[in-house]
């Protein structure tokens, strides 16, 4: 028996394992270089990539998912999207961002206009760029304002710095484009923060809903900025320590007892005036829904005296329909049920008002709507 004597941490270094799948990694290229398949992709190589998609659409509407924001991805996934669109074979809305790299040029952010322009149907749309601007907490490669509680000396190192990532907002923003912005340190935060408003000084206001996505962490002087700026926090349920099953630790000594109460905040930023949507972070956590509306509500705080920053049942859905629609710009065209709105409808097999919170997670979607067409019924 041979044991293991390390492990492979971030995409970059598990990528060679990837490559002896069947799609050969390239359902990561979104991610990890934002470009599309060199060589391109053979029409062989194509129709595995299209069946993998085709499987995992059904999954998601198995789950009552009708509208999916990809956070990752290039042209390639758009165009196997599109494809499955012309077919009529498109089981959800989605919309798939020109995912920006550090070690990009500013006229790169000229593929991201032209999929804009390319794509924008009420299913298929781009319109937005994606950026990472630090790790995690758990493997400290999270940007920290102040020192991890765990590691002295050490705050993390951003992949964007701070005069890089202001330049990247005010470019884009000055496209029109939408910006989200993976970041869950404080430090990190800070800085879409300040990016954000540095686009505002140069452009001028306008109705941008920018994104953080994730919010992990917060230093309590950024709080007021989100409404301020306008900003979304995009934020994820299944991610505090001890929700679905995740361990306390190392995360919670890694930022230390004095950030507690501003990890995971999201009463506090509710309360502030910021506009929450929730997500879910697949494959990264568990795609379903019920199970992240379940994780909202049934919070546990890691000590007394902390904020309670279980969410209600309206709290929950809002922040996982009309305002994910929000998000979106959508929010004349769906993300509630009334007449006029897209016909996008999960049934489900219990009403969730008449049930205990700790239920929610059980309960399962008997039909799929999408478009008025039945993508799934079970």
């Amino acid at each position: 028996m041979l044991n293991a004597t390390g492990e492979l941490r971030e995409a970059a270094a598990f990528m060679p394992v990837l490559e002896l799948t069947p799609t050969g990694g390239r359902e990561w290229l979104g991610m990890t270089t934002g470009e599309n398949p060199v060589p391109p992709a053979t029409a062989a190589q194509r129709a595995t990539d299209t069946a993998f998609i085709e499987a995992a659409l059904k999954y998601c509407a198995s789950l009552g998912i009708t509208s999916i924001h990809n956070m990752d991805g290039n042209l390639y996934t758009l165009q196997l999207l599109d494809a499955l669109d012309k077919r009529g074979q498109l089981k959800a809305r989605v919309r798939v961002p020109f995912h920006y790299k550090n070690f990009m040029e500013l006229a790169d952010l000229d593929r991201a206009s032209e999929m804009t322009a390319r794509y924008k149907g009420d299913k298929l749309r781009s319109g937005f760029v994606k950026l990472f601007v630090d790790g995690v907490i758990d493997s400290a490669t999270g940007v920290m304002i102040d020192d991890f509680a765990d590691r002295p000396g050490w705050r993390g190192e951003p992949l964007f710095s701070a005069e890089h990532f202001a330049k990247v907002a005010i470019e884009a923003d000055r496209r029109g484009l939408q910006i989200a912005v993976h970041a869950i340190g404080d430090g990190a935060v800070r800085i879409v923060l300040d990016g954000y408003e540095a686009a505002r000084k140069v452009n001028d206001a306008r109705d941008s809903r920018h994104r953080v996505e994730h919010v992990e962490v917060i230093h309590p002087g950024d709080i007021h900025r989100f409404k301020e700026l306008g900003v979304i926090a995009s934020m994820q349920p299944p991610h505090p320590p001890g929700a679905q099953g995740l361990p306390l630790e190392p995360y919670l000594s890694r930022i230390g007892e004095e950030r507690w109460p501003y990890a995971f905040a999201w009463n506090t930023l509710r309360r502030a005036g910021a506009r929450i949507v929730f997500a879910t972070d697949w494959p990264v956590s568990d795609i379903n829904p019920l199970r992240s509306i379940h994780s909202a509500m049934t919070r546990k705080a890691w000590k007394a005296g902390l904020d309670d920053h279980r969410q209600s049942l309206d709290q929950a859905l809002r922040s996982y329909t009309a305002d994910g629609a929000y998000a979106e710009f959508s929010e004349g065209q769906k993300g509630v049920l009334k007449p006029g709105m897209l016909a996008d409808v999960a049934v489900l097999e219990a009403n969730l008002e008449s049930i205990e919170p700790e239920a929610i997670e059980t309960v399962l979607p008997v039909a799929t709507i999408c478009d008025g067409q039945v993508v799934f019924e079970r």
